[in-house]
C-alpha cells in the first residue's frame, strides 16, 4: 500500500476517488445499485478519500454516498463542495455567505453526517470577495460542521488572499500531463503554505486512458462535447500525443492511465489525485498507481511530450473559461 500523504489535518492514501461520474457530467450515470457497489468496493480495497459536491447530480451524488455508505462513515475522509449548485435545472455559481450556509446544511442532511472533513469553495464567485466566502467557510469550522476548508479552480493569488482569512487545507485544481496550469503558480504556492494540491481529471477526463476516440462516441449531455480538446482537428492531434504516451507506458510497464496518475503524483509529496470511474477494474488499477515510482527519464519524456504548446484546444469553452480563476498559458 502506498505511503499516506497529508491532506489538511488528515493522512490519506495518494489516490482518492472522485465521485462525480457516478451521478453527473459524462453522459448517463450508472444505475444507483452499481454505483453503490462501486463505492463499497472502493472502501473494501483501501480507498480512504471520497470527493463529492453539491453540484454533482444536483445533490444526488451526496445522497448516493450518504445512503450507500451508511454505517461506514469512519472509514474515509469525506470531501464535498459548495458555491456552485443546481438551481432550477441550471448550474449556478454563488459564493455569498448566506448561500454557503444553506448549502452546508443541505449537504450534511444528504450525506447523513454531522460534519464534512474537507469542504471546498467549488468556484470563486466574481461577484463576491474571496474573503467573504472563505469567512463563511471558517464559521462552519468554528461551528463543527466542517473540519478543514479548501478552494477549487483558483489561482495562486486567490489562494494566498484566502489563506490570510483562514488556513486553506487544500486546493483542488485540474492537473494532468495535458493540463499543467498549476505549474504557473499553484503547485508552488500550495507547497509553500502547507496546503495539499488535490488533482481532479488526472487522466484528462479519461482521454489519456484511451476512453475517447471520436466526438460521436460521447453521449448527449456529456460535458466533454463542449470542450475544444475533444473536438475535430484538436482531438485528432491530441490522439497523437496519447499514442506517444501509450508507448512510454509500455516501456514503464504500466497502463497509460496509471502512468498519468504516477506522473501527477511525482510532482510533489503534497500532491494527491482523485480520478473518477464507473468501472471496478479501473477503480483497482487506479489505486495501484499509487505504488508506481517513475524514473527521472520517464518523467522527462512525459514533460517534453506534453509541453504546453503541444496540446490542441483550451480546457473549457470560452464561456466557462470566464468563470475560472486559474492561471493559463498564453
Amino acid at each position: 500500500m502506498a505511503a499516506e500523504r497529508r491532506l489538511g489535518p488528515f493522512e490519506v492514501g495518494p489516490v482518492g476517488l472522485g465521485c462525480m461520474s457516478l451521478s453527473h457530467a459524462y453522459g448517463a450515470p450508472p444505475p444507483e445499485e452499481e454505483a453503490a457497489a462501486l463505492l463499497n468496493h472502493a472502501l473494501d480495497i483501501g480507498y480512504d478519500h471520497l470527493d463529492s459536491a453539491a453540484l454533482y447530480g444536483f445533490g444526488r451524488n451526496e445522497s448516493l454516498i450518504g445512503g450507500a455508505l451508511a454505517g461506514r462513515r469512519g472509514e474515509y475522509l469525506l470531501a464535498s463542495k459548495c458555491g456552485m449548485t443546481g438551481v432550477d435545472g441550471k448550474r449556478v455559481i454563488d459564493g455569498r455567505p448566506e448561500t454557503l450556509r444553506r448549502t452546508i446544511d443541505e449537504s450534511l442532511m444528504r450525506l447523513g453526517t454531522d460534519a464534512i472533513d474537507l469542504y471546498y469553495l467549488h468556484r470563486k464567485d466574481r461577484q463576491v470577495s474571496i474573503e467573504e466566502s472563505v469567512g463563511a467557510l471558517g464559521e462552519m469550522v468554528a461551528a463543527g460542521k466542517v473540519r478543514a476548508i479548501g478552494l477549487s479552480e483558483v489561482s495562486a493569488e486567490t489562494l494566498r488572499t484566502a489563506h490570510t482569512v483562514h488556513p486553506i487545507a487544500a486546493v483542488q485544481n485540474e492537473y494532468s500531463p495535458w493540463s499543467r496550469n498549476v505549474e504557473l503558480g499553484v503547485l508552488d504556492a500550495t507547497r509553500e503554505l502547507g496546503a495539499a494540491l488535490v488533482c481532479f481529471s488526472p487522466m484528462a477526463r479519461g482521454f489519456l486512458a484511451g476512453s475517447v476516440s471520436s466526438e460521436e462516441e460521447l453521449e448527449q449531455g456529456d460535458i466533454r462535447r463542449a470542450m475544444p480538446r475533444f473536438q475535430g482537428e484538436n482531438l485528432e492531434k491530441n490522439k497523437e500525443l496519447r499514442d506517444s504516451l501509450a508507448a512510454i507506458a509500455g516501456d514503464a510497464g504500466c497502463t497509460p492511465a496509471q502512468l498519468s496518475l504516477a506522473w501527477v503524483l511525482s510532482r510533489g509529496e503534497h500532491v494527491l489525485v482523485i480520478p473518477g470511474t464507473t468501472k471496478i477494474a479501473h477503480l483497482e488499477d487506479n489505486l495501484a498507481a499509487g505504488d508506481i515510482v517513475l524514473g527521472d527519464e520517464t518523467i522527462a519524456r512525459i514533460d517534453a511530450l506534453f509541453a504546453p504548446d503541444a496540446v490542441r484546444g483550451a480546457r473549457y469553452n470560452a464561456a466557462t473559461l470566464e468563470e475560472i480563476d486559474t492561471e493559463s498559458f498564453g
